[in-house]
């Protein structure tokens, strides 16, 4: 299976090879096999990849007290979540939010309240435990806007231990500096529904009394997280100020356009849960919703509260004696990052397995209106991250989408390039201001914003991200845009403003410096611009963090430390990402390169795939973040078919080319 004929690949000349290479180039050939078998034994019948998509407890623990809210806390469902997240308790008593990290305020909080309802005793020795961590850790008073948010909602604590989410905002203009659209889009999917609950305050009581007072680090200080700093300016004291201006007039009989606004958020939620497998299609925004329906008087068993709490229940992973929950899906992610290795990996352009994956993706495009129209003129043509979320496409899915797309042969040739037109149509329409592009929104930067008192989530904006700015401008590279094009300048001048001062980029959606990194450097070769010398600084920083094994691993840590940038432990995807990086600025000839090559094949286990603890995806950063199960076998396939294809001097296919003047001579 191994050879070039039939495979869409043209061997070059061979050199002649001392004999440790020839023996190191067979191993690299088999690895490059058994990766591309086992991807391909992964894929849906209906065409698609979607592996798990892995988080933190917190999900579980959010699960059970949403259950409860709910009144279908059937006990042996919730005796698995329970299961599970006892399970990922930590010695000290506390949780955690990614693998081999240390306890975390809210995600202990979260756990305890979720034992409780659970049945575990507070005086039982893991909850006393779980108590002291709490404490020592800041206390109830310290936790996040949202999980106060839910105490609330069950009459544990009082409303004024949470922010005002005042459903007003959906009645400023688009002109106002503050307004619904200047936040990101997942915070509008988790605040709207938020807003209306606000508003309402239904009085629901969980089946037991959940008494909180154990939680608290200063009983006194319960508003700690309201405490002016008394600065001579300042953003955070002036939206506090508002917070508790907006607290004060809850207790007025007259509320001025109180009803106004309220509908309109009800109205936005109605309509956004069309067209999408629940709000948002990420599970803060779906549980809100369905939150938000029974507050607006909407049973659980109404078909549209039933239809949401569905697609919520289809996130659940029973294994064994535990259920755990993903934060969403990702089909659409997963399959074009397999395409686009199974491609590299020489898969031929008319393989079956290519063109049932291209007839699915065709099928997913969004040619509907979406929140991105408020800023954005260009027509639609995205692709979504999950089966169905409509309102949001985004941009790191649709150049990714394209670049999978591009090189199958697919046989119905005008379908497949009116397809890729709309998307790169609609990929250049998102181009911020700065020349950088953002996930799903353009010019979406308003910064004031990151300083409300819910903003505690860390993603209150979705600005220009090098990583995703990297994505778009590899795609039109492969496509064959040329560096001299204004899209691609504009880019290239954010790339190089956005570097540090070491060589890295910072990854926004992968962790992190290693991901950031390698995708620019992706994106300067495709562009012919991997010669300069910001490619070259970047190639240094990776050989200066690699490790003596030949390996790479950065920890979640970098996030908040960034002096520990390109630190942590192995993980086949960054050391896949690293390789990919290097062999962009410097080919196979890069010893670095090569160390990397051989720790990959080393790894690979005899199935094909690699095994991978630690989460190396990025929702939140400091905040969330995942693991993603087919970035241990998609991106070291990649990088290994790439290396043996720069190595042997094999020629893949050129695939499509869409040059920018044809998208105005053939229009889309």
């Amino acid at each position: 299976m191994g050879d070039a004929v039939g495979l869409g690949i043209q061997p070059g000349l061979e050199q002649p090879q001392p004999r440790e290479d020839r023996e190191f180039a067979a191993r690299l050939q088999r690895a490059v096999s058994l990766g591309r078998d086992h991807l391909l034994s992964l894929q849906e019948t209906q065409g698609y990849w979607c592996a798990e998509l892995e988080a933190d407890t917190t999900l579980e623990s959010d699960y059970i007290f949403y259950l409860h809210l709910l009144g279908r806390a059937e006990p042996d469902r919730v005796r698995k979540l329970a299961n599970y997240i006892r399970r990922r308790q930590l010695p000290d008593g506390g949780w955690n939010i990614y693998i081999g990290g240390p306890a975390e305020l809210n995600a202990t909080v979260k756990a305890w309240v979720a034992l409780r309802l659970a049945g575990d005793p507070a005086d039982a020795p893991h909850m006393v435990r779980a108590a002291e961590r709490v404490r020592a850790l800041g206390g109830l008073e310290r936790t996040n806007s949202f999980a106060r948010f839910y105490l609330a909602l069950a009459g544990v604590i009082g409303w004024d231990m949470v922010p005002a989410i005042v459903p007003g905002l959906m009645l400023l203009p688009s002109w106002f500096p503050i307004n619904l659209y200047e936040a990101s889009s997942w915070t509008r999917a988790i605040v709207v529904p938020l807003m209306i609950l606000w508003a309402r305050k239904p009085a629901w009581k969980l089946p037991i009394e959940l008494e909180v007072e154990c939680l608290w680090q200063d009983p006194s200080r319960r508003h700690a997280e309201f405490a002016w700093r008394w600065n001579i300016f300042s953003w955070r004291d002036l939206f506090l100020a508002v917070d508790g201006i907006l607290k004060c007039t809850e207790g007025l009989p007259w509320k001025m356009l109180r009803e106004k606004a309220l509908a309109a958020a009800e109205s936005w939620m109605l309509e956004h849960l069309e067209r999408s497998e629940g709000l948002g299609a990420i599970y803060p925004g779906m549980m809100n919703s369905i939150f938000a329906l029974i507050a607006m008087g909407h049973a659980p068993d109404d078909p549209l509260t039933a239809r949401e709490i569905a697609y919520l229940t289809a996130l659940e992973i029973e294994e064994g004696d535990t259920i755990r929950l993903q934060p969403c899906v990702s089909p659409l992610w997963d399959t074009c990052i397999a395409m686009v290795s199974l491609e590299e990996a020489g898969l031929a352009p008319d393989h079956p397995a290519l063109l049932k994956a291209t007839d699915w993706l065709l099928e997913k495009q969004v040619l509907g209106p979406g929140d991105w129209q408020k800023k954005a003129s260009g027509p639609p043509g995205g692709w979504a991250f999950e089966f169905r979320n409509d309102w949001y496409p985004d941009v790191d899915d649709t150049a990714f989408v394209l670049m999978a797309l591009r090189r199958v042969a697919y046989p119905d040739r005008a379908r497949l390039e009116h397809s890729i037109r709309r998307g790169v149509r609609w990929l250049v329409s998102m181009q911020n201001r700065d020349g950088g592009w953002g996930a799903f929104d353009k010019d979406n930067n308003r910064h004031v914003l990151t300083q409300t008192p819910f903003a505690d989530h860390n993603a209150m904006l979705d600005p220009s991200t090098a990583d995703v700015t990297a994505r778009v401008v590899e795609c039109l590279g492969l496509l064959g845009w040329p560096e001299s094009n204004p899209v691609i300048r504009r880019a290239y001048r954010f790339l190089r403003h956005d570097q540090t001062e070491d060589g890295a980029w910072y990854g926004r959606w992968g962790v992190n410096y290693i991901y950031g990194s390698s995708g620019v450097l992706r994106a300067l070769e495709a562009t012919g611009l991997a010669g300069k010398d910001l490619a070259r600084r970047a190639a240094d920083w990776l050989r200066s963090v690699q490790k003596p094994d030949g390996s790479f691993g950065e920890s979640v840590v970098s996030y908040d430390d960034p002096g520990l940038k390109g630190q942590g432990e192995t993980t086949p995807s960054q050391t896949a990402w690293a390789l990919i990086g290097l062999l962009a600025a410097a080919g196979p000839g890069d010893p670095a390169a090569r160390r990397a090559a051989e720790h990959l094949v080393e790894m690979q286990k005899p199935d094909g795939s690699w095994d991978e603890a630690h989460f190396t995806g990025t929702g939140f950063p400091s905040v969330f973040y995942l693991g993603y199960h087919l970035y241990r076998i998609s991106f070291p396939l990649y990088a290994l078919a790439r290396y043996r294809n720069q190595m042997e001097g094999r020629e893949l296919s050129e695939g499509l080319r869409l040059l920018p003047d044809q998208l105005t001579r053939n229009g889309a």
